[in-house]
């Protein structure tokens, strides 16, 4: 007799992959984590290989099931949740990303997006696409409290180590 549904959330962060196996009664049965690797080409921008988060994210999941002791077909759903606002671009033929990811703290676009206030397009922005014209970054304030954040590239130091802790006064939100 197979095991009551369970459920895979899948949650693809700043920093790493992990994947939850819940239970049918909502209990957690596994978990898994994967880091990835930080790419900061130069100041201000923060990029990931999406080909690395989609192996991270994928080893998780396959460990947080054989770990439930589950298979694919035992599940009733999978939960995603992921960076938000880091883009990356697919090749339509090939499926193979374009470009390193994007990730939602890289300051590339704060210039651009000033000239757009300035000309009297960031309500037109707002309508169209839901957005405001201010490139996200852990620089600004968090969400939620009034820590100061550091900015990417000085929180991790020189190189892109992934295991490398956070600077004093990340309040991880």
């Amino acid at each position: 007799m197979s095991p009551p549904p369970a459920i895979l959330a899948l949650d693809q962060g700043t920093t790493s992959s992990r994947a939850i196996v819940f239970d049918h009664a909502g209990a957690v049965r596994a978990v898994a984590q994967r880091e990835f690797s930080q790419i900061f080409p130069q100041t201000g921008w923060v990029e990931h290989d999406p080909v690395e988060i989609w192996q991270t994210q994928l080893a998780t999941a396959r460990e947080a099931l054989d770990r439930a002791g589950l298979k694919a077909g035992d599940l009733a759903a999978i939960g995603i949740t992921n960076q938000r606002e880091t883009t990356v671009v697919w090749d339509r033929k090939t499926g193979a990303p374009v470009h390193n990811a994007i990730v939602w703290q890289d300051r590339r676009t704060a210039s651009f997006c000033d000239d757009l206030k300035r000309a009297g397009h960031a309500d037109l922005v707002q309508r169209k696409a839901g957005w405001s014209l201010t490139p996200i970054s852990r620089a600004a304030s968090c969400a939620g409290c009034s820590t100061m954040c550091p900015a990417p590239a000085t929180a991790r130091g020189a190189g892109n180590s992934p295991s490398a802790p956070w600077t004093p006064g990340f309040c991880g939100t």
